[in-house]
């Protein structure tokens, strides 16, 4: 089992750009990353959560729609003139609104579940990718879903949106060359915001999970730290599960 402290070693000092930090995963991972002593860039729409975000851990606030490939690229070129490189990119960013069946969902909200749940993870990739390769290296992770695998009632938008991101993952590693990691993430279902709003759905059987059984936002920003080290390799250009009770035990992870 790999240590925190040689998984923090490994970040220390590195310019690390978090999308979507305003809260769960993002704002988690964001709390890891910076107690880890990484120089840490938070990307997102201004909101109050992510300004507290960003001033609980001593990041620099970059306002950011992912949906726009002109602003994702200037979050990156921001923390390249701030720190002279990006050394990882966590494409976090993602909604799962609408919770809609298809036949009456809205086409709008549908269209903007896909512009960030896929569009910007590729728009991060397209952005991340030349500067890593310049400059000889770097990680971009990507936090998934186990619905890339599984249609569920509802979440058509989600789902498909997450599908294409895994497949972004498999082609953006095919790309990246020998330097530059490309893994993506499927945290399992997380006690988080976007989980209350699941739970009032009342649709699918996700909705009816009890709240116990969701992990804390804690432990996929634990995974995302480790995807940093080179003892994640294996997993490149694939994705790291964490309802994997090795990985889980692997991480030190446990209830």
């Amino acid at each position: 089992m790999q240590h925190s402290t040689e998984r923090e070693a490994a970040i220390r000092g590195r310019s690390v750009l978090v999308t979507g930090a305003s809260r769960g995963i993002g704002a988690a991972a964001a709390r890891r990353f910076a107690a880890a002593g990484a120089r840490l860039g938070l990307a997102g729409r201004p909101s109050d959560a992510l300004a507290r975000v960003a001033e609980e851990t001593g990041a620099t606030l970059i306002p950011c729609d992912v949906a726009e490939a002109d602003q994702v690229e200037a979050a990156v070129a921001r923390m390249v003139a701030l720190h002279g490189r990006l050394d990882v990119l966590i494409n976090n960013a993602g909604v799962i609104e609408p919770i809609a069946l298809i036949a009456s969902a809205d086409v709008t909200a549908w269209g903007r579940q896909i512009d960030v749940n896929l569009k910007g993870v590729f728009h991060g990739m397209h952005a991340a990718l030349p500067v890593m390769q310049k400059q000889g290296g770097g990680t971009i992770l990507t936090v998934g879903s186990g619905a890339a695998y599984n249609a569920l009632e509802g979440w058509s938008g989600y789902c498909a949106s997450k599908a294409g991101a895994i497949m972004l993952t498999r082609a953006a590693h095919l790309e990246a060359g020998s330097r530059v990691r490309v893994l993506s993430l499927s945290p399992g279902t997380v006690a988080t915001d976007m989980q209350r709003a699941i739970k009032g759905s009342g649709i699918n059987a996700v909705s009816q999970l009890n709240w116990e059984a969701h992990v804390p936002p804690e432990w996929p920003a634990e995974a995302l730290l480790w995807m940093c080290t080179a003892d994640a390799d294996a997993f490149r250009g694939a994705e790291v599960s964490l309802r994997d009770e090795g990985i889980r035990a692997r991480l030190g992870l446990t209830r």
